[in-house]
C-alpha cells in the first residue's frame, strides 16, 4: 500500500511549477506526457519520495490520468513509493556482485545500521535495499547511494563502514 507524505489538496510550490512547465516545454506540442518521468523525478528530489498525493497532483499538471502516473511510478525501482532515509544504500543483488559477496554486504549493512532492508533508521540518515544489475559487474559488490546515485565498487566491510561513518559526519 502507498502511503500519503502530506495533504491530499496541498499543491506544489510555485518553485515546482516552474520546473514543471520548463520540462514539459521541451517536448512537442500534445507530447506533454513526456514530461512524466523528469517531473517525478524533480517531485522525488524534493520530497524524498512519490506519494499517491503528489502522483495524483502529477497527474492533474499534466492532464492525465491518475493510473497513467501509478503505472509509471510502480515500474521503475528508482522511484521510492515510501518514506526513505536521507540516504539510500542500493546494493546490486544480482548474480556476479552476489559470487564475490553481495549477500554478506547487505547483511552487513544490516546489522551495522541495524534496520531489515526498507526500514529507515532511527536518526533517519539510512535506509538501504537490493536493486538489481548496476553494470558494474567487474568491480563487485557494489553500491550507489541515492537519491544522487554515487556509486562504490569493490566493497568490502570495512569499506561500508567508512563510507557510513562518512555520511554520517557530512564528508
Amino acid at each position: 500500500m502507498l502511503s500519503v507524505n502530506y495533504n491530499e489538496t496541498e499543491d506544489f510550490s510555485s518553485e515546482l511549477l516552474t520546473k514543471f512547465k520548463e520540462i514539459v516545454a521541451r517536448y512537442p506540442e500534445g507530447k506533454h506526457k513526456s514530461g512524466l518521468l523528469p517531473i517525478l523525478h524533480e517531485v522525488q528530489a524534493k520530497y524524498g519520495w512519490v506519494s499517491v498525493a503528489s502522483m495524483n497532483q502529477v497527474a492533474k499538471f499534466l492532464n492525465i490520468e491518475y493510473i497513467e502516473v501509478y503505472e509509471v511510478a510502480t515500474f521503475y525501482t528508482m522511484f521510492f513509493l515510501k518514506p526513505q532515509g536521507k540516504f539510500v544504500l542500493e546494493v546490486c543483488r544480482t548474480g556476479p556482485c552476489c559470487l564475490v559477496g553481495a549477500e554478506k554486504i547487505m547483511q552487513h549493512i544490516e546489522n551495522t545500521l541495524g534496520v531489515k532492508e526498507g526500514e529507515i533508521t532511527n536518526d533517519g540518515l539510512f535506509s538501504w535495499r537490493g536493486v538489481e544489475c548496476m553494470a558494474a559487474c567487474g568491480s563487485g559488490p557494489v553500491l550507489h547511494i541515492g537519491p544522487e546515485y554515487t556509486f562504490y565498487e569493490n566493497l568490502t566491510e570495512e569499506s561500508v563502514n567508512q563510507l557510513i561513518e562518512n555520511l554520517k559526519n557530512n564528508k
